[in-house]
């Protein structure tokens, strides 16, 4: 796909979503960039918020709907471990959820930081969750990272005092139907802002995955490879961070074949308990490998139990090379100078899913720039009725 020509992709209907999963690379780039910029005035915006606290640890709440609810699920694990926990408490938590039980998420007497991540700023729900979060919490903070600088978010934001605004580069604003550089983006705009290793390091973090970026671009045909053996089910694994990406990971299945290719998603050690069992003859299993070395061995077993088992159409292990790798089929990222930790990491491994997920929708006959032929799923959902929320 990253070798047709336009018209090419066009002939396929995959021109946009081949154009916006290949320019990721370069926007990692351009968030670093943009971020570096801003860095000063979304320091001193939190410091006011930190002063205003005396002390007091501050809830985080990163939310977003569908990809940008995956964007804070995969965050989270790696703030735990690198964020300032002195100063915040992170949580995800969908819009969605948010919206239907504002009770059980949202609590008066808790400052909350909430984090709105949008491609479009225009979803019904991520605006009712702003409205909402703002009638209930008492002291309400937000900081809205957002593609689109027309957005209803991104435009309400330009005159709300508790409300700071990061915008992503303008090609991340995805025109296809699935979110790809959009997802990447708002994942490393936040981790950019809310890891607290030194900014050097987060500098080398972005050119190493912007060149991991690049290395499957030019190793398409691996993952070719990988979809041409005779499949109808994806399972997708992970711990850490990389737990919280497989549900991002399936979501482009499921969104680029509509439903043609069953999916599911799991923790490396939680797929035993139970989901095991939907791995026949014709799944496909990937697992993404953490560079924790502890944390990987978890990663390994399973693959190696699922092998030995000798059921599966393929078992695949994404990352880079450590001391210990596993046995059989692997994508191994070139790159070994620098091991990334799963918060970075997980962009370098969606960008393979991202591949897998469009060359199995040109497999299935199926069209990546449309790919809901009944048209019920849209780009912004719609048909959604946000009832009045009463106190």
């Amino acid at each position: 796909m990253f070798t047709l020509t336009k018209e090419e992709l066009i002939r396929k209907g995959a021109e946009i979503t081949t154009r916006e999963i290949k320019q990721q690379p370069e926007l990692w780039e351009e968030t670093l960039e943009i971020y570096q910029t801003a860095k000063k005035d979304i320091e001193d915006y939190l410091e006011v918020i930190k002063k205003n606290e005396n002390g007091n640890r501050i809830r985080v709440v990163f939310t977003g709907a569908g990809t940008s609810q995956y964007v804070g699920d995969t965050l989270v694990p790696y703030l735990n471990a690198n964020g300032d926990n002195s100063a915040y408490i992170f949580q995800s938590v969908g819009t969605t959820d948010l919206v239907a039980s504002p009770s059980e998420y949202l609590f008066e007497e808790e400052t909350t930081l909430l984090v709105s991540f949008a491609r479009s700023g225009n979803s019904p729900e991520s605006i009712a969750a702003v409205d909402i979060a703002n009638a209930v919490v008492k002291d309400i903070y937000h900081l809205t990272i957002t593609c689109a600088s027309d957005g209803t978010l991104a435009q309400r934001s330009e005159y709300e005092s508790n409300n700071f605004m990061l915008l992503t580069p303008k090609r991340a604003n995805d025109d296809g139907f699935a979110m790809t550089g959009s997802f990447s983006c708002m994942t490393l705009s936040a981790l950019l802002i809310f890891d607290t290793t030194e900014f050097a390091k987060k500098a080398n973090y972005v050119h190493t995955i912007s060149n991991m970026g690049q290395e499957v671009i030019k190793r398409e045909a691996e993952i070719q490879d990988m979809v041409d053996r005779d499949f109808e089910r994806i399972v997708y694994l992970g711990s850490g961070s990389l737990s919280g990406l497989t549900r991002e990971a399936q979501l482009k299945i499921l969104e680029l074949t509509a439903g043609k290719i069953a999916t599911v998603f799991d923790s490396s050690m939680g797929f035993r308990h139970g989901p095991k069992s939907f791995v026949n003859k014709q799944t496909l299993v990937f697992d993404f490998i953490n560079n924790n070395q502890y944390t990987r061995e978890y990663d390994l077993d399973i693959l190696e139990e699922v092998k030995e088992d000798e059921i599966a159409a393929g078992v695949f292990a994404i990352g880079q090379t450590g001391e210990r790798n596993f046995s059989g089929d692997q994508f191994s990222f070139y790159e070994r100078t620098t091991l990334l930790p799963d918060g970075y990491l997980a962009l370098a491994d969606i960008m393979i899913a991202q591949t897998v997920a469009i060359l199995t929708s040109i497999k299935v006959n199926n069209t990546p720039d449309t790919p809901s032929p009944s048209g019920t799923v849209n780009r912004v959902v719609k048909g959604v009725t946000i009832h009045e929320f009463k106190k």
